[in-house]
């Protein structure tokens, strides 16, 4: 691990951790071995010196007088957070213990991993645990809470997630942000956007919420949640109705162009506005400002993915800038995740572990946590805390409450997950590590130096897997290798001495990314698949196509649970899970937003305590009458923690279509006022 250098007083450049996708840089300040300020750094391109609300306080969270400093060892019920405090090698000892009774009497499958994101990096979100857990023999964690989905649909058009560079907005005519809140969660995109809007662009909003990013857009469109594939299909029709096709690009890079125009010729104005909930006169002008406007520049996220049928938002959507030739012109085409692009210069070697054993989805932990025939005895918790962050929170804690069940967890302070830990390691802060972030919001790799010396007995995840694996005797090359060469072996190509003395760098590509502009898509024959042989070989729609989602809009279990619950993260001091016991006076909730209308229909006062429920649990909560959603919406903000606060008491578990996601926001939920 790198060191902190004793120096008196020194400056140290860093890297946001957040799985945030503008993975800001920052500067630390050290007095005597102390980090007593923390702040933007000024020369980042992206970030520009501004951290966010929850960041700017991030060191209030390192000397937090509740964080966790040693290992702990449970003393009290499963739940209770009751813990003593232990040695590092009496806690390991007794992991080891018990893991290698758990292999010798159920096998190397009833181990199973649940790691996340809430500390990114290349070397601390997750490598050595690979290794590790191949070498138990362990399940292996499949599927992802976000990205998979988005992902799977960008690539069954354009053969993989390859986007534009977000930063390329400020060259757009026109900005849809679809589905996305860019100045809460991409706040430092917003800069950008507003760099295109001075030079002319309107910007427009697609989101079933009326967000602050909708409040500040010059046209807001609210299609009911779940929906949007039915708006884009008809923008479709529109489009190739009224000839507002680049034919010349459609001919050169697509496949599928004339089966596309069969389907949408089903998807008139009309049909999708009864769908979506919209005046088709607002869809006709949609189309028409986009097929009239060549840099045209769509900005989404991965928050559309969260239902049954994600993935076939990204699918759809990616069909449209083919259609119009955006992709020709820096400022066009569409923009997710660039976080393809920050994988390039890595070398996979070390992080590509042979492993056959079973699967085990980390969004259904409940379900697998409370079958007994998946026969799981152990679980192993870091960088997350799935009973705040995973749908069907309360068959989490039933399954995590079980005494045969063996749990460890990695932490900075005990979460809702921690407190039901058999052991609990410190885990380091990111001021206390050395690391490199990949972000998924820009194009620049982050250094993260190490600003003070780690405080308790508290180590990094890297340092964790090692000294497990010493523990359980393994002796393989890689738990050998510290930190710094950890990293040099997975980015050879990399000029780490720019990367710390600048704190960042950007990725070995064009300064003018235009990664579709003469087609070279990464399908089998360089084309974008309007039409897709590989999606009819597998069973699936060849085109895009709309499909309500069972628990959505209109769906089945509508009569019993009218609301669509919707749970989006709208406080602006705590990310996720992170946070909420620091910020959680300043956030003033969570509370239960529903319409006027509903709210009347039901006998719901504003302010008055609301019980909200479904088959999987019930929360009471404050009600908070609201015009920013329209009749049949509800939300709960999403992340705090508490049983009684939890909005993933409540929330689907069900897969989406493709990618392993979750649909979290096809959920379906009663409210009436709390007897």
């Amino acid at each position: 691990m790198a060191t902190v250098s004793p120096m008196t007083s020194q400056v140290v450049l860093g890297t946001c951790h957040h799985d945030c996708p503008d993975s800001c840089g920052w500067v630390v300040t050290v007095e005597e071995g102390r980090a007593v300020k923390m702040r933007g750094n000024p020369e980042h391109p992206y970030s520009r010196g501004e951290l966010c609300p929850k960041v700017n306080r991030f060191l209030e969270r390192v000397y937090h007088p509740e964080r966790v400093l040693h290992p702990l060892i449970r003393i009290g019920s499963k739940g209770s957070g009751e813990f003593r405090r232990a040695t590092w090698d009496e806690a390991v000892e007794l992991v080891a213990s018990r893991i290698r009774s758990i292999v010798d009497e159920h096998g190397g499958e009833a181990i199973v991993p649940w790691g996340d994101a809430g500390t990114q990096g290349l070397l601390q979100m997750s490598l050595l645990d690979r290794h590790f857990f191949a070498r138990l023999g362990a399940s292996r964690q499949v599927d992802s809470l976000c990205g998979a989905g988005a992902g799977a649909g960008l690539a069954a058009t354009y053969g993989d997630g390859r986007s534009a560079d977000p930063m390329d907005v400020r060259f757009a005519d026109l900005v849809i942000l679809w589905g996305t809140n860019t100045r809460l969660t991409n706040r430092h995109l917003w800069p950008f956007v507003q760099e295109a809007r001075a030079g002319g662009a309107k910007v427009v909003v697609v989101d079933p919420i009326r967000t602050i990013t909708a409040g500040s857009a010059d046209w807001f469109i609210q299609p009911l949640p779940g929906t949007d594939v039915a708006l884009m299909l008809a923008v479709m029709h529109v489009l190739i109705r009224d000839d507002l096709i680049d034919h010349d690009y459609v001919q050169s890079h697509s496949l599928g162009f004339e089966r596309l125009a069969e389907r949408v010729a089903e998807w008139a104005p009309e049909r999708a506005g009864e769908v979506c909930g919209l005046d088709p006169a607002e869809i006709e002008s949609l189309a028409a400002a986009y097929g009239s406007t060549p840099r045209s520049f769509i900005r989404t996220l991965i928050g559309a993915e969260h239902h049954e049928n994600g993935a076939m938002f990204f699918r759809a959507l990616a069909c449209l800038p083919v259609l119009t030739g955006a992709w020709r012109h820096r400022g066009g085409g569409l923009s997710r995740s660039v976080g393809i692009w920050s994988e390039m210069p890595v070398d996979p070697e070390l992080f590509e572990v042979d492993q056959h054993t079973r699967g085990v989805s980390m969004n259904r932990l409940g379900s697998a946590l409370t079958s007994e025939e998946m026969g799981i005895h152990a679980l192993f918790v870091w960088n997350g805390n799935p009973v705040v962050s995973a749908p069907n929170a309360a068959a989490i804690r039933r399954g995590l409450s079980r005494d045969d069940l063996f749990t460890v967890v990695s932490e900075q302070f005990i979460t809702d997950t921690a407190r039901y830990a058999d052991v609990v390691f410190p885990a380091t802060t990111q001021i206390e590590q050395v690391d490199v972030v990949q972000s998924w919001g820009h194009l620049y790799l982050g250094w993260n130096q190490p600003a003070i010396e780690p405080l308790g007995e508290a180590v990094p995840n890297s340092e964790l897997w090692r000294r497990l694996a010493r523990a359980m005797g393994f002796d393989d090359p890689v738990f050998a290798l510290d930190d710094e060469a950890l990293l040099a072996r997975s980015l050879p190509k990399v000029d780490f001495d720019e990367l710390r003395s600048r704190g960042f760098l950007r990725l070995d590509l064009p300064e003018v990314l235009l990664p579709y502009a003469n087609g070279g898509f990464a399908t089998v024959d360089g084309k974008a698949h309007l039409y897709s042989e590989r999606l009819a070989a597998s069973g699936r729609d060849p085109l895009p196509g709309y499909i309500p989602s069972l628990e959505g809009p209109g769906g089945q279990l509508s009569e019993r649970y009218p609301l669509v619950l919707l749970t989006p993260k709208t406080h602006t001091r705590f990310l996720n899970s992170s946070y909420s016991q620091h910020h959680a006076d300043r956030e003033r909730g969570p509370y239960f937003e529903i319409d006027p209308t509903d709210a009347e229909a039901r006998g719901i006062g504003d302010g008055e305590e609301v019980r909200v429920f479904n088959d999987r649990g019930e929360l009471t909560l404050p009600a908070r009458i609201s015009d920013r959603l329209r009749p049949g919406l509800a939300a709960i903000p999403w992340g705090w923690w508490g049983e009684e606060a939890n909005a993933n008491v409540l929330t689907n578990d069900v897969a989406s279509d493709w990618g392993g996601a979750v649909a979290f926001y096809d959920t379906l939920v009663e409210a009436a006022p709390a007897v």
